[in-house]
């Protein structure tokens, strides 16, 4: 079997999809990558077969908007700038590739070009979601930013947005290429961006339970917790092993901090955990591969690397401050470390309230960021046994390559 794996979006949305395709790989599948060419050095380190949607440049450009981070603009820019120029090629590609062999797709929520194809050819293809916003229930609704009161407010309120905010950014563009290629328009967007052959849930369910109502059908695995770790050894990209280990090893285990792997805007995160690393007289590690928002003249007692694996560095540091991406969260919790959370859009923060309820960290909103407040939240994380107890709880729930073996065992039972 060929399997077309088509991820969008950045490295955290990227990489458990690497994940499922060296697995299928593994198994003695054909495999393609298809994504943005910002990639293509990873599918080549990787020995995955590559098909560009999108070169570097237009990732770069798509991330250099502060607008991506915003909680109610983000969806309207990263859609108009980064997903509606590529769901036309998806198309194509899906197109050509299932006329030359049987191939199923495996793309996440913005494989609309996949979906299409579904529906003009009969093209296969499964949905795969990484994290829980991606799913609505009236039920027990995800924590969405604006939203608010009784769970039946908060379901009236997202079928308004719905109507009002992201079918009327999708639908034109999205029907004009139905249009295009002889299919009746879409009326909701997101009562049809899901597979018909199966939704593939990425998280297991003690981190969020199934729910009735949920779209189907539909499975859950655990986190694919896939980070570029070259299995086996101590080994970090470009070199990496040889600046990191002599600092891990010569003083207390650091916070590691990271904004997200594609924000360009982190210099007041970078700012703020300086100070709050010096009131605590903590060592510190920062991770971003945009050395531009460091502040000058990092302490002796802060390292700064691009990157790191995540598998590899957290179960050496003693707590986590990130973005909340579920990729970063689940990586964490692996790791059995506490974590603090500075959410500011997409599924931010419901993966932070996810935490919160799950006993293993804390969350600070934008505004909240301060040195003083980040001291204070981190202090209280460092010294509590019971968020210990409870990290080391949820470590011991989670076996690394489980993820992405339940994932294809299942992909592959749809051959």
């Amino acid at each position: 079997m060929h399997y077309l794996v088509m991820p969008l979006g950045s490295a955290g949305d990227v990489h458990p999809f690497v994940g499922l395709a060296l697995e299928l790989k593994r198994r003695g599948h054909a495999v393609t990558l298809a994504t943005n060419g910002y990639f293509s050095g990873l599918a080549a380190k990787f020995g995955l077969d590559f098909i560009e949607i999108g070169d570097s440049s237009a990732f770069h450009e798509g991330i250099n908007n502060p607008d991506l981070w915003h909680p109610f603009r983000s969806f309207p820019y990263l859609y108009r700038n980064m997903i509606e120029p590529t769901v036309r090629p998806q198309f194509d590609i899906v197109s050509a590739e299932t006329s030359k062999r049987p191939t199923t797709v495996l793309c996440n929520c913005f494989g609309l070009g996949a979906l299409n194809a579904q529906d003009k050819i009969g093209a296969k293809v499964l949905s795969i979601h990484l994290q829980p916003v991606m799913l609505w229930s009236r039920i027990q609704p995800p924590r969405m930013p604006g939203l608010f009161g009784p769970k039946w407010l908060q379901h009236h309120m997202y079928k308004m947005a719905q109507r009002l905010v992201i079918d009327p950014v999708v639908l034109p563009s999205l029907n004009s290429i139905r249009r295009e290629i002889a299919l009746p328009p879409i009326k909701h967007v997101m009562d049809w961006w899901h597979s018909k052959k199966l939704l593939l849930c990425l998280f297991p369910d003690w981190f969020c339970p199934s729910q009735p109502d949920w779209p189907g059908p539909n499975a859950q695995v655990d986190f694919p917790l896939w980070d570029e770790r070259e299995h086996g050894q101590i080994a970090f990209a470009d070199g990496l092993g040889e600046i990191l280990e002599p600092f891990l090893n010569q003083g207390s285990a650091p916070i590691a901090f990271t904004p997200g792997s594609a924000n360009i805007f982190g210099n007041d995160f970078f700012e703020v955990a300086v100070n709050a690393c010096k009131k605590l007289d903590r060592r510190a590690l920062f991770l971003t591969r945009f050395p531009k928002q460091l502040p000058p003249d990092l302490p002796s007692s802060i390292l700064h690397v691009p990157f790191a694996p995540l598998s590899l560095l957290l179960p050496r540091c003693s707590a986590f401050v990130h973005h909340g991406g579920i990729g970063s969260a689940s990586q964490a919790m692996a790791a059995g470390v506490p974590q603090l959370i500075r959410p500011q859009a997409h599924d931010q923060f419901d993966n932070a309230m996810r935490i919160v309820e799950q006993g293993i960290g804390d969350f600070l909103k934008p505004k909240q960021f301060t040195a003083n407040t980040l001291a204070s939240k981190l202090k209280k994380l460092l010294e509590s046994e019971k968020i210990s107890e409870n990290c080391r709880g949820i470590a011991k729930r989670i076996v690394p390559s489980r993820g992405v073996n339940q994932a294809v065992d299942l992909i592959e039972e749809l051959q």
